[in-house]
């Protein structure tokens, strides 16, 4: 077994004392959730990706979204009273984050974000999320991602 990268997501999590598991995985390009829940043996419903928005003032944020939804733009829009929302594109998002697409974790994010989650993953027994790097999901309790994260709960997943 690998050993854990040490990412920045990694180091938040450590510092703010989150029990978490490592779960390394064969990434593949463009593969998504869909890849990493099959590799790893889980519900694709309990992989939550972190997806780098902006609104029309170009502010980023973070959404957390379970891995067999889609985000309705739209919708997150109006929750957030913006006139609109979309997804950055992958150098932007990597400026904003400091990770790469495909890892990027919510923790230990270049600049401070504000994040965003379907609140049903709050409901989750577990769930699995990018520990910072292609091919590497870290299982926390949705307490650890309230306690460290303080996102603010929305409704805008769409199947």
């Amino acid at each position: 077994m690998e050993k854990t990268p040490v990412t920045t997501a990694v180091r938040q999590l450590r510092a703010a004392k989150v029990a978490f598991a490592d779960h390394l995985y064969a990434y593949e390009e463009k593969g998504g959730t869909e890849v990493a829940a099959r590799e790893l043996g889980i519900d694709e419903h309990s992989t939550v990706k972190t997806l780098v928005m902006e609104d029309e003032e170009r502010h980023p944020l973070l959404i957390l979204m379970h891995g067999d939804r889609q985000v309705s733009t739209k919708e997150l829009a109006r929750v957030l009273g913006v006139k609109s929302i979309h997804p950055c594109t992958p150098e932007t998002a990597t400026k904003h984050t400091g990770y790469l697409v495909g890892g990027t974790s919510p923790f230990g994010t270049r600049k401070q974000l504000p994040v965003y989650v379907e609140e049903s993953i709050l409901a989750l027994p577990l769930l699995y999320i990018n520990g910072g790097k292609r091919g590497y999901l870290v299982s926390i309790k949705p307490e650890d991602l309230i306690r460290v994260l303080h996102p603010v709960p929305v409704r805008v997943g769409i199947e």
